[in-house]
């Protein structure tokens, strides 16, 4: 997909990260995987992220990306398809190189691995990326990797194909900095884990869209939220804020790395086979699980 039209469709509507199944052996199920993303394709997401953070790109090996990616394409019809790439320089070229083989619309570069580096390191490394590859980049502020607005800037001069901008910081008075700057020269995506709970901050932001994790279970009560957003109905957003997205928060916020498990529990509810969170991850306890399937059943129109 050419990296313009993708910048349009990503701010045409809610996105969203499936979870990647694994069967009994710990290897990736493509046969749930695609059972799943051809469900999730159907409630009009305008763009799904295969191998994302909720999709534990972070335990999958660098050739487990592309085949998931292949997977993504033969079962998501028309809805473009990004992926997930990161890590230090050199193996995230590499991996941008391989998933634009296998057929992604655009790749969301997550951070880099480890430890802190200067702006200088940021620009290059992302600028490397992008000029791996000919389809769209979208950078991802987070952790370890949080540009200045200043390189983000320096890289949309050099950079054609830098389309996205994604925030999981939480630091509103930049990223409205980034926004006022950069104008519509990028699409702005919030990034925070249950970006829900943050969705009316950033659209004050200057931020248009989400990618909405609930999406892999509740894809219809998550549509209803982003709808509701968007049309400013804010009684029916703090409706949904109380009754569903707050008591997740307190499931989710029960141990680390739950943010990726909560919804994985979520999508064996739901009735698709996805398997465990691979380690260093660890799954919902019966007695969460059970909490999260009440939450579910309560929403359920």
């Amino acid at each position: 997909m050419d990296p313009q039209l993708l910048k349009k469709a990503l701010g045409a509507g809610l996105l969203s990260f499936p979870v990647t199944p694994f069967d009994e052996s710990g290897h990736f199920n493509r046969a749930v995987y695609e059972k799943h993303m051809d469900w999730l394709s159907g409630f009009d997401a305008s763009a799904l992220f295969a191998a994302g953070g909720t999709g534990e790109f972070f335990s999958l090996s660098p050739n487990e990306v592309p085949e998931i990616v292949t997977s993504a394409k033969a079962s998501a019809g028309n809805t473009p398809i990004i992926a997930g790439c990161g890590y230090g320089t050199n193996m995230a070229v590499e991996l941008a190189r391989s998933v634009e083989k296998a057929g992604a619309d655009g790749i969301l570069l997550l951070p880099h691995y480890l430890i802190d580096a200067p702006q200088e390191g940021l620009y290059h490394h992302v600028k490397a990326v992008c000029d791996a590859v000919g389809i769209g980049v979208m950078v991802y502020n987070r952790g370890v990797t949080v540009l200045e607005t200043e390189t983000l800037l320096r890289l949309c001069d050099v950079c054609p194909n830098l389309i996205g901008f994604k925030d999981g910081t939480g630091d509103i008075g930049e990223v409205r900095k980034v926004t006022a700057l950069a104008g519509d020269r990028l699409t702005y995506l919030g990034g925070m884990p249950t970006a829900e709970l943050f969705a009316e901050a950033y659209l004050g932001a200057g931020f248009t869209t989400y990618s909405s994790a609930v999406f892999n279970f509740v894809p219809a009560l998550a549509q209803q939220f982003y709808n509701a957003l968007r049309k400013d109905e804010r009684a029916q957003c703090e409706d949904l804020l109380a009754s569903f997205f707050y008591p997740f928060m307190e499931i989710r916020d029960r141990k680390r790395g739950y943010a990726v498990s909560a919804i994985k529990a979520g999508v064996r509810i739901a009735g698709f086979d996805v398997g465990p969170v691979r380690s260093p991850l660890t799954d919902l306890t019966e007695k969460e699980t059970a909490a999260l399937a009440a939450l579910i059943e309560a929403h359920q129109s």
